[in-house]
């Protein structure tokens, strides 16, 4: 399951040229040093949406927040099953998703 989860994931970020997955245990996307996308290890999508576009999502889709690792993660939301199979929608929440968190001001590389 989780391994067919990491390739439905992988072929939703290959939407954008702009997007890379990063991380071989915890898959996330990020932007300026802002995670906005992630799959957990039970094989969950969570978006970072803003918090108005989070709440309109989760009324939507009839869905709730994201935890990854047990913890509730700030700004997720959980993308239901029956969203999985809108991959055109979904592709545009990522897009907004990615948006977001490129508005955010960017994170000090610790490089």
């Amino acid at each position: 399951m989780w391994t067919e989860r990491l390739a439905f994931y992988d072929k939703l970020i290959d939407t954008n040229p702009s997007f890379e997955r990063k991380g071989k245990t915890m898959p996330y996307t990020s932007v300026n040093g802002h995670m906005f996308s992630q799959l957990n290890k039970a094989g969950e999508i969570g978006l970072r949406l803003s918090k108005e576009q989070g709440t309109q999502f989760m009324q939507e889709h009839q869905t709730t927040v994201f935890k990854s690792y047990g913890a509730v993660m700030k700004e997720y939301v959980l993308v239901p099953e029956k969203l999985m199979q809108d991959f055109e929608l979904l592709s545009s929440y990522l897009n907004d998703s990615f948006t977001y968190a490129k508005s955010l001001k960017p994170k000090n590389s610790k490089k």
